[in-house]
């Protein structure tokens, strides 16, 4: 049975684009994305999707008094586009427990860090990548996760640790950690779920 994804952006969409990239070489294991879904107007990932052929939409962040309204209609969105999962690619809102209510184990997330190191509340973009360049880290990477409430701190799906480079800014890393192990491991953890291989279990995810 096909399992029906949302990906749900802000911004220009590179995640979005390794997704599709991915669809279209048949990886994502029986999974197909049939919405991309910006909380922003004029967000370049839209046009990323009407380049590959899939429906977007928008669900303004601004259009709404708070988060939980903002959520509550996006959950409207997701059921009436008979959505099974739910992909957070570069999305710049932190949704409410509605979302995680209606999606149980069933929105994932990519994080550009090794989760639990830098990561929750004002650990975004760029951010991430000075806060593990100023810690002095000789590795990062970055995460798949489940989302639960807690920001950044649902059950782990994947991990991928990429090395830093004495010369590194937060730029540089930025772009290696998404070419080296975002691009990749979002495909595949999407890929695990289409084929029913993930199961949940307190804190961890086995993969079947």
């Amino acid at each position: 049975m096909k399992t029906n994804i949302a990906v749900l952006v802000s911004g220009g969409g590179t995640n979005l684009q390794a997704l599709i990239d991915a669809q279209q070489r048949g990886e994502l294991g029986g999974g197909e994305i049939t919405a991309v879904i910006s909380t922003k107007e004029g967000a370049y990932a839209l046009e990323r999707a009407a380049k590959a052929g899939i429906p977007g939409y928008v669900v303004p962040r601004k259009a709404y008094p708070d988060n939980r309204s903002m959520t509550q209609a996006m959950v409207t969105k997701l059921k009436e586009l008979d959505i099974q999962l739910v992909v957070l690619a570069g999305c710049m809102v932190i949704f409410t427990n509605e979302l995680v209510d209606t999606y149980p184990n069933a929105i994932m997330n990519v994080h550009p860090a090794l989760i639990p190191s830098f990561c929750g509340k004002g650990f975004y973009g760029l951010h991430v990548h000075e806060a593990a360049l100023n810690y002095g880290v000789k590795v990062s990477g970055a995460t798949v996760h489940f989302v639960s409430e807690e920001c950044d701190g649902g059950p782990i799906i994947a991990q991928k640790a990429v090395a830093i480079q004495e010369d590194d800014t937060p730029e540089t890393l930025q772009k290696r950690i998404m070419e080296e192990a975002e691009w990749k491991l979002l495909p595949e953890a999407v890929s695990l779920f289409c084929q029913g291989r993930l199961s949940v279990e307190g804190r961890r995810v086995i993969i079947k």
